[in-house]
This record gives C-alpha cells, sequence and structure tokens, in this order.
C-alpha cells in the first residue's frame, strides 16, 4: 500500500511518523491511518505529533502548541479519558505520555464498551493490519532480541522443589499482591475478534493493568479498579479456564498482564506463527514427558496455545495404533497449561538449561528495545522515555563508551548484568 507515500504533509501521516520514533511503533499503511482517523481528529493527530516522547506537562503542552496553558489541559484530558494519553503524578505536577500502539492506545481502545467511536469498524482494521498484511506484528514481535511481553508459568502446577526456586518476580500472583493499583478491562483481543465473529467462549472481563498504568486508566473509566483479592480471584478463573499469563517483560513495577487464549491473543498468534523467532519470551521451565505413563489422549495437544505439544506414534508392537505426547522443545513457551489437561502425572516442569533474561523496569526494556530496533538515536534526541535529562546522561555516557552498536546489541552482558547495574545505580525506574 503506498498511497500513504503521496501525504507526507498529512496530520496522520506526522502522527505516525511520532508514533514510529518509539522502539514499539507502527508500520505506516493506508489500513493505519484508517485506524488513526477513527480514534484521532485530524486537528488531534496534528498536536500529538507535535510532542515529545517522554513525560510533560500541560505547560510544555500549551508551550509547544502555541494556547493556553488551560486550553492545553482540557484537550490533554479529554485524550487521556479516551485512552490515547496516559496521565500521572510528578512531584506534585500531572505528567502526561502517548503510549505505543501495543501494550497501549490500540488494546485501551477496545477495553471497555463504547458509542463514541465505531469498534466493529475499529476491529475489523485491526484484524486487516495485524492478522492479515502482519507487518505490524512482525514488527513487534520479532524484530530484536528483547521482546515486549513474556509468559508467566502457572504456579499451580509446579513441584514442590521448582515452588522453592522461582523468583516472586515471575509468579503472576505476586504481580497482583504487590501492585499499587489493579484495574481490569474487556480483554482487547477477544473483543476485536467478536466484532468479526471469530471469537471464543473464554472470558472477556480480565484484562489487567497494575501502578501507574492503572492508576490513569481506572481514573479515567477505561478500566475499573479491583482489589489484589478480586485480581487473583481472576487469575484463578483464567487459570482454570487454561488461559496463558502474558505480561510486561520487566521484573519491577510490572503495568500489564493479558489472560490469552490460543486463538485470539495476538501474542499468542504470532507465537504460534514465527516461533523460530521467537517473538515472545518464555518462562525459566520446560515440560518433560514421562513416556511410561502417557496414554496419548490427547488433552495437553488439544490445550496447547501454540501447538508445542503433538501426538506420534508410541512405537508400541503390540498396540500398533497407540500415540503418546511429543513436546516441541523450539516453540514451547513454558506457561505450564498442558499440565493442567494431564491426568496420568505423565508431564512435569522442568528447569530450562539457561535462564531467560528479564529487565528490570520499563526503562531497561525501552533502551535495549531501542538499541536493537537502530533508534537509540530517538532517545538521545528526544530525551523521551527517561524521566530527567540527568538519567539519560548517565545512561549515554556509559552506552558512548562502549564498543560499536553491531557488538553492543550482540553483548548478552551488557544487556543483563551492565545495563541494570547502570540503572540501579543511578535509580532510574521505570
Amino acid at each position: 500500500m503506498a498511497h500513504h507515500l503521496t501525504i507526507k504533509h498529512n496530520s496522520y501521516y506526522k502522527l505516525a511518523e511520532r508514533i514510529n520514533r518509539f522502539p514499539q511503533g507502527a508500520p505506516a499503511s493506508d489500513l493505519l491511518f484508517q485506524i488513526l482517523k477513527i480514534l484521532f481528529s485530524e486537528k488531534e493527530a496534528g498536536l500529538i505529533s507535535q510532542l515529545p516522547i517522554k513525560q510533560f506537562t500541560a505547560r510544555k503542552a500549551a508551550k509547544i502548541w502555541k494556547i493556553r496553558e488551560e486550553d492545553a489541559l482540557i484537550i490533554l484530558n479529554d485524550l487521556t479519558d479516551r485512552g490515547l494519553l496516559i496521565d500521572a503524578e510528578d512531584r506534585n505536577d500531572i505528567v502526561y505520555s502517548m503510549p505505543p500502539p501495543m501494550a497501549g492506545f490500540f488494546e485501551f481502545s477496545l477495553m471497555r464498551y463504547r458509542n463514541d467511536i465505531d469498534q466493529k469498524t475499529l476491529s475489523e482494521l485491526f484484524y486487516q493490519y495485524m492478522n492479515v498484511e502482519e507487518d505490524f506484528i512482525k514488527e513487534l514481535f520479532t524484530h530484536g532480541e528483547t521482546q515486549l511481553g513474556r509468559t508467566f508459568v502457572n504456579e499451580t502446577v509446579l513441584s514442590e522443589e521448582n515452588s522453592l526456586h522461582i523468583f516472586d518476580y515471575e509468579r503472576a500472583s505476586e504481580v497482583i499482591k504487590t501492585a499499587a493499583c489493579i484495574g481490569i478491562g474487556v480483554c482487547y483481543c477477544r473483543h476485536k475478534m467478536q466484532h468479526i465473529g471469530k471469537n471464543c467462549n473464554a472470558e472477556m472481563d480480565i484484562c489487567m493493568t497494575f501502578n501507574k498504568s492503572a492508576d490513569s486508566l481506572t481514573r479515567h473509566g477505561v478500566a475499573r479498579k479491583v482489589s489484589a483479592a478480586e485480581g487473583l480471584d481472576l487469575l484463578q478463573k483464567a487459570r482454570d479456564t487454561n488461559l496463558v499469563q502474558f505480561g510486561e517483560n520487566v521484573r519491577e513495577r510490572v503495568n500489564f498482564i493479558c489472560n490469552c487464549c490460543g486463538c485470539c491473543c495476538e501474542a499468542l498468534i504470532a507465537a504460534r506463527r514465527f516461533g523460530f523467532l521467537h517473538p515472545v519470551h518464555t518462562t525459566n521451565y520446560i515440560p518433560v514427558i514421562n513416556d511410561e505413563n502417557c496414554n496419548g489422549c490427547g488433552k495437553c495437544v488439544s490445550i496447547c496455545p501454540v501447538e508445542a505439544m503433538t501426538l506420534v506414534s508410541s512405537n508400541d508392537p503390540i498396540k500398533p495404533l497407540a500415540k503418546k505426547a511429543k513436546l516441541e522443545e523450539n516453540i514451547c513457551l513454558g506457561c505450564g497449561v498442558c499440565l493442567t489437561g494431564c491426568n496420568k502425572n505423565a508431564i512435569i516442569l522442568k528447569s530450562r538449561k539457561e535462564r531467560v533474561i528479564t529487565p528490570v523496569n520499563s526503562v531497561h526494556r525501552v533502551v535495549t528495545m531501542a538499541i536493537e530496533r537502530g533508534k537509540l538515536h530517538n532517545l538521545i534526541f528526544d530525551s523521551q522515555v527517561l524521566l530527567s535529562h540527568r538519567a539519560l546522561a548517565a545512561v549515554l555516557g556509559v552506552i558512548l563508551k562502549l564498543p560499536p552498536v553491531k557488538q553492543v546489541v550482540a553483548s548478552s552482558q551488557f544487556k543483563s548484568r551492565y545495563l541494570e547495574g547502570l540503572i540501579k545505580r543511578h535509580k532510574i525506574s521505570g
């Protein structure tokens, strides 16, 4: 689709350029512009395209837009009410930021039922843009080594030994228990599929946001605020119906956990389509099948969300038609859902040989993703994402002393211990 190339001075084109300065962008196409036209007026698109990616105040926006601060505040609060911006209190001031498309304003547009936009048309456009055109999903989930999200293991199927060694940040229950605020919204993925007649029967009101994101979304009516007890009840309901917990790929202050089905969830669909590119970070566990106990019933195969389980011949000369389960380790998420369907004790979870590296917080993740995706210059020139110029200088001062970028990208040590230590030393929070 080349039509967008002829409208470079259009407000929506400028907004798309603004969106794509962030590590998690959205490839420009006619479909993207149709989506943006539903969500933003042309005037709003032009205004937002001028804003920095870092957090900003109404005073800053007013200065950029050359209008009165009280007028800027009205515009900003309206956009936040619609889930297109996020706000938060910072040192007795309100700061705003535009979330990326995913996890962000794409999802927020369908996390509640509303009449101010055409959600059916929007869902159809999302489906074409993500499930048919695929460029967006490929860019979101398959570029770079550090991905947006990670899988949480089903804690209820862990052995006693594994339960002793699992870290708190690997437990979805711990994220819920320790969150400063919890918001629940409609599942974006199933809501979208519902409008095009392809949804399953899994729970809808179960999309979880936490901490600053949840605080903003619940104050503006995008999500409803719940207690930790209700959050844990919903988590158990999700597990009872074999939904997979897919959340933000950070250890501290996780902003979202989706309870995903294999048929509707964008992340799990990507895991099936592009599994060899590792679009979703796995847990630190892997199922192991006991062939002697497996009777080939196929329950684990039917509930695996990424089709990592299959049935093969058991090579039994006495029972030539007998089957047994086989795991495709390269695409397995380690979620543990397969264990919930096995009543023969034929599957156990064991620790992976190499632990999966999880960024400390959102800053760690965003900087690493920017390096891998060649967008570090956007962080430098926009001073975006990081909470202060001092923090930005601390990160850049070390980065610029490192070997060439290709070596930086290849260095897992930099992306884990080195950058992690830097963030902790300068107390840069996400």
